[in-house]
């Protein structure tokens, strides 16, 4: 039960980065939706914005490590005996990763849309580099469709979960909730 990915189980460190991923997608789907209801003279207009900004570029990053770990730490092969499930599941991760990315460029071209920077807590900075007309209305457009797509495709892969750990009984949830001997 160690921190690295065996044949058949997760190690930690995939399981605390995809439950960290998980957990920061819905709180940033839910802000999300909060923020598009406040008008600017609402109190908590600014701050929900600057938490948002800023938890979408940490998010980035701990996608990045979850991508990068991956890479270098494969996955579990697949526990369907059917390949087209075994294929549908990758796909669907794949799916996941280019829907977080491109949330993140559309967030990023969102918020560096005047030509400022992006605070990150006071921690950093991430500065601005490209800025067009009309940008922020764009991208503004572009990111909200892009997040449904992700909290739908969420929804697919939770449901696939649930669906392999009541009805085929084939320990793919338990997988990643601990690490199996």
């Amino acid at each position: 039960m160690g921190l690295k990915n065996t044949e058949h189980s997760y190690g930690w460190i995939s399981i605390a980065l995809h439950w960290l991923v998980a957990i920061a997608v819905f709180g940033m789907f839910g802000l999300g939706l909060y923020m598009v209801e406040l008008t600017y003279y609402d109190a908590w207009y600014k701050g929900s914005l600057d938490l948002h900004k800023g938890a979408g570029i940490l998010l980035a990053i701990a996608v990045a490590a979850r991508f990068i770990w991956r890479l270098v730490n494969p996955s579990p092969k697949g526990l369907s005996e059917k390949p087209l499930e075994n294929l549908a599941g990758h796909l669907a991760h794949l799916g996941l990763y280019a829907l977080l990315a491109a949330l993140f460029i559309t967030g990023y071209l969102i918020s560096t849309a005047d030509g400022r920077s992006i605070d990150v807590f006071g921690l950093f900075q991430v500065p601005a580099s490209l800025t067009t007309d009309n940008q922020e209305d764009i991208a503004g457009e572009i990111h909200e469709w892009l997040a449904w797509g992700l909290i739908g495709l969420v929804s697919v892969h939770a449901l696939a979960a649930l669906k392999h750990h009541f009805i085929n009984r084939d320990g793919t949830l338990k997988r990643m909730i601990r690490p199996q001997k």
